[in-house]
This record gives C-alpha cells, sequence and structure tokens, in this order.
C-alpha cells in the first residue's frame, strides 16, 4: 500500500492539474455514481488526508477515494491515448481544457457533501505531512494503549496517519527499537514520532523514495525489504516477520542486534 508521502505527492500533482478549473468531464465508473456529473464546476482543492485522497469541488461536494495496494491517478493530455492499464479498470476521470486524471483501480469511491467528510476520514489520527500536524497527540495515541506492540501501533491510521511499512521499519531501527517493543515501554515516543515525520518530509516531493541519504539502486534503505542480507550498520543478518493479527498481518523488518527487545516468535 502506498505511503502517506506517496498518497501526498499525488494529490499535489492533481491539485496543480484540476484546481481552479472548471470540469469539462467528470465520470465516475462506480454503479452507485454511474449517473453523477459535476461537469461545469471548478476544483477547488486536491488534499491527502493520511492515504486518503480528497477532490473538493465548487458547490460543496467532495470525491473521496483509497489507493489500497494497486489503485493510481494518472495525467493525461486531452486527445492522447491513456497509458495506465485496459480501460475496464478505470473507476473516475476528471477532465478540463488542459488535463485529464484518469483513476485506475480506484478503491472506496464516495461522494459526499463537503462538510460530511468527517464521517469518511474523522477517525484518522494526525496526519503525519498535514497542515495540522499535531506530535503531542500523535504521541498521546501511540501510549494510549501502553501493551500494544509499537511496529503495530505505528501502523494503525488511528494513532497517526500516513505510516506504512517502509516508514515503520526505518524509523524503528533508526531510534533502535524493536518493533515487538511494547509502546509503553519505549523510552523516548517523542523522538520515534519527529523521525517518522522528518522521514515522510524529505520524501514527499518526489518519486524516489530513500532514508539513508543514498539514492543508489539497492542503498535507500537500511531495514526495509533486506530480509537475509548484512545490517548496513553492524553486519547481522536482517530479519523480518510478519506483524499483527490476520488478515491484517504486515511484514516487520529489523535488525536484532541494533534493536534489542523481544521479537516474533517465528521468523522468515
Amino acid at each position: 500500500m502506498p505511503e502517506g508521502d506517496t498518497v501526498w505527492l499525488a494529490c499535489a500533482r492533481l491539485h496543480r492539474a484540476l484546481a481552479g478549473r472548471a470540469l469539462t468531464r467528470f465520470e465516475l465508473r462506480v454503479p452507485r455514481y454511474a449517473t453523477a456529473d459535476l461537469t461545469g464546476r471548478a476544483v477547488d482543492s486536491v488534499v491527502a488526508r493520511g492515504k486518503h485522497i480528497l477532490v473538493r469541488v465548487e458547490g460543496g461536494t467532495t470525491l473521496h477515494c483509497h489507493l489500497r495496494m494497486d489503485g493510481r491517478w494518472r495525467l493525461e493530455r486531452p486527445g492522447t491515448r491513456w497509458r495506465g492499464g485496459p480501460g475496464h479498470q478505470v473507476r473516475a476521470v476528471l477532465a478540463n481544457a488542459d488535463m485529464v486524471a484518469v483513476g485506475y483501480r480506484l478503491h472506496d469511491v464516495r461522494l459526499v457533501p463537503t462538510t460530511a467528510e468527517h464521517l469518511l476520514v474523522g477517525h484518522l489520527g494526525p496526519d503525519v505531512l498535514g497542515p495540522d500536524w499535531a506530535p503531542d497527540e500523535a504521541v498521546r495515541r501511540l501510549a494510549s494503549d501502553p501493551a500494544r506492540p509499537v511496529g503495530e501501533a505505528l501502523l494503525d491510521q488511528r494513532a497517526l496517519a500516513g505510516v506504512g511499512t517502509l516508514y515503520r521499519a526505518e524509523s524503528l531501527f533508526l531510534r533502535g527499537v524493536s518493533p515487538w517493543t511494547p509502546a509503553g515501554r519505549v523510552t523516548d515516543l517523542p523522538a520515534l514520532v519527529d523521525i517518522v515525520h522528518r522521514l515522510m518530509r524529505a520524501n514527499r516531493d518526489h518519486d524516489w523514495q530513500a532514508t539513508t541519504g543514498m539514492l543508489r539502486p539497492g542503498s535507500t534503505t537500511w531495514v526495509f525489504e533486506r530480509a537475509g542480507r548484512p545490517c548496513r550498520r553492524c553486519g547481522d543478518g536482517v530479519r523480518v516477520a510478519d506483524q499483527g493479527r490476520a488478515p491484517y498481518g504486515r511484514p516487520s523488518y529489523w535488525c536484532p542486534t541494533c534493536q534489542p527487545g523481544p521479537g516474533p516468535e517465528r521468523t522468515d
């Protein structure tokens, strides 16, 4: 699933292409909204809320969607061939005189009054990349269940919105914390939250994601997707194991030497 910085960048590009321009085409290829038509209205803004996308349209209507694992938006010039996939995977088309935004394999497509956005995203915690980022509140939410493994808590979008498996693994490594450490036993949660924020901000404005400061292929991360390879810091083998209850478990990467503490019963 795309991390919050990927969604933020997608929204920034959609905003530049659509905001302030009247829609010349509006299609939602989802049965419940097959007849919806906002043609003629201007797009006010496109914003991210964690991993959710909100397209706010003139007149007080918001188009909501989520990318999940396979969704994406592509920007095309009018009259050109769409290159994002077969036509039956298109879920939304928003066009103006200069650009066509095509949404492929979008999930949770909803049209709601802008005043009712909270019904879709109000449960989320502070947005790591949002203008109202509140680190103290994020720390409070992470600490609210002190027995919960911190690796699980970091992926809970109700605690802080936007974090995925990459930034979970990298932030915990850089802080020297095992993903299975109970949140209440993490000695400096504010420092952990701060490094999550700094890593995501550093990567939000471009397509690549790097936490090591190096962009050479194979050198961009410390432990993420490096299971079985030597730790860049100590040389021990990086490990991976699913964390979280099925079917919501996600792979968690860590170095048992650099991140001492509890671990899973079984690892691959």
